[in-house]
């Protein structure tokens, strides 16, 4: 039977491996950074060691087995709690899936480390920075779908009729407005107030000219466009 000692090292990389999936986090300002991410790897290695070496003095062959694949078990069903609560609907915009499914895996990579699994514990963090760093690349080459929506900030003067003006631009690029959000801005000058509206667009047209379009208006102080997706 393995010592303390003899397992310490799979703790170990639990604790490397982790980290570096929280540093990532961490540098993109997520909601569970570097502290969750090595936290959740560093228990799961702790939790399926403890199940595989925890109990071999109430051991007796042909009397007393145990089945430590049961705490891995509950480990996997209990990192959905960390998961739901990262995960958020902010109007119709999902946050964090990106983050906890990291967490998920941070779990998975904890638990193959203590399982003295070191070679598939080590693929599968790199598995994730291929993913992390890679797939955001190859995801901006994908021809974007029509229905996807994208949102354009508009700032303009108010008292001019300029919203007016844009929803008709809006239209006639081919795009059909799905939301409004108006916001007006504190300026030291009463008679130049200035109005910040949020468009939601949906649709075929192109975005890029469509914010030339409406930066060519007459009392319109910035235009600035961004696909409305979140992980």
């Amino acid at each position: 039977m393995a010592t303390e000692w003899d397992v310490l090292w799979r703790l170990g990389l639990a604790l490397a491996l982790s980290t570096a999936i929280g540093l990532e986090r961490e540098m993109r300002q997520k909601s569970a950074g570097l502290r969750t991410h090595t936290l959740v790897g560093v228990g799961s290695a702790l939790f399926v060691l403890v199940s595989a070496y925890g109990f071999s003095d109430v051991l007796a062959p042909g009397r007393v087995v145990l089945d430590p694949s049961r705490v891995a078990a509950q480990v996997v069903s209990g990192i959905g709690f960390i998961g739901g609560g990262i995960i958020f609907v902010r109007r119709d915009a999902v946050l964090g899936l990106t983050t906890a499914a990291g967490v998920w895996l941070t779990a998975a990579v904890g638990m193959a480390a203590a399982a003295d699994l070191p070679l598939l514990a080590t693929a599968a963090t790199a598995g994730y920075f291929l993913v992390a760093f890679g797939y955001p690349a190859i995801a901006r080459r994908l021809p974007a779908s029509k229905l996807a929506p994208s949102s354009l900030r508009l700032t303009y003067r108010d008292g001019q009729g300029i919203l007016r003006d844009a929803l008709t631009l809006c239209t006639g690029a081919g795009f059909a407005v799905a939301d409004v959000a108006v916001q007006r801005l504190v300026t030291d000058d009463d008679d130049a107030r200035a109005v910040a509206v949020r468009l939601e667009l949906v649709g075929p047209g192109s975005l890029a000219d469509l914010a030339s379009e409406l930066d060519d208006l007459d009392g319109v102080l910035a235009v600035s466009t961004q696909g409305d997706r979140a992980e």
